[in-house]
């Protein structure tokens, strides 16, 4: 049913706890590495004291926080990808606001995993020790946690390979945040993940079997919730 291209139903959630919980701003990234004879994506384990997701393995992310729309950066959005954030199910984002949902996949990227996706860059007032090159992100896929969940997010997924950021697989670094960082085969991931995450390494798959540079111009998958369902749209 992940594969389908089109409007498809998913399992029911259950009944909300904190239904009045408005979403936040959020992103999450995806880094593979194809070095070896399969594709392999950074997870790591969220801290057990985390109130959302703890024990769970994910990909790096976190909240868009204000000072993502300040940062500054040496490379800028595919046109591709700019336009899909920006033209997204109800009112359109600002260019400033898309642009600020990459920024925050990369500064989580950095924040929990160690690893700096742009150029070295060093200020005294500098927010990173290097300036965010986004110019090879792909944007997968949009994911809004439903009602009844203590922390809820509107969540941007990207997905970039290592080989183009010229990133070695090996330096990636645990933090408080996310820890037991693991590259793990996209075809065969035996960790304990949220379902959301299965669901968007299932997509993952299915557009590395169509096109093993993924593309930046295809179809985005939306997960939602609408009269107690999770929906899949295409955007």
């Amino acid at each position: 049913m992940m594969r389908e291209r089109g409007r498809a139903s998913l399992p029911r959630s259950p009944v909300s706890k904190h239904p009045a919980i408005r979403p936040r701003d959020a992103a999450s990234i995806m880094l593979l590495d194809r070095s070896g004879g399969t594709v392999r994506v950074l997870m790591g384990k969220r801290h057990s004291a985390h109130a959302f997701m703890p024990d769970l393995y994910v990909f790096p992310g976190g909240r868009c926080d204000p000072t993502d729309y300040r940062l500054p950066f040496s490379g800028d959005l595919h046109p591709a990808v700019l336009h899909a954030l920006k033209a997204t199910v109800g009112r359109p984002l600002t260019e400033a606001r898309a642009r600020a949902l990459a920024l925050a996949a990369v500064r989580e990227l950095y924040e929990e995993a160690g690893v700096s996706l742009g150029s070295r860059h060093e200020g005294a007032h500098a927010p990173l020790p290097f300036l965010p090159d986004l110019t090879n992100l792909r944007y997968m896929a949009r994911a809004i946690t439903p009602p009844g969940q203590p922390r809820r997010f509107d969540t941007r997924f990207f997905a970039i390979f290592a080989d183009e950021a010229e990133l070695d697989p090996s330096d990636v670094l645990e933090s408080r945040e996310l820890q037991d960082l693991q590259w793990i085969d996209v075809n065969d991931c035996a960790l304990r993940i949220p379902e959301i995450t299965a669901i968007i390494l299932a997509d993952l798959r299915h557009a590395l079997e169509s096109d093993p540079l993924l593309p930046r111009e295809i179809p985005i998958p939306f997960y939602s919730m609408r009269h107690r369902r999770f929906v899949r749209t295409l955007l």
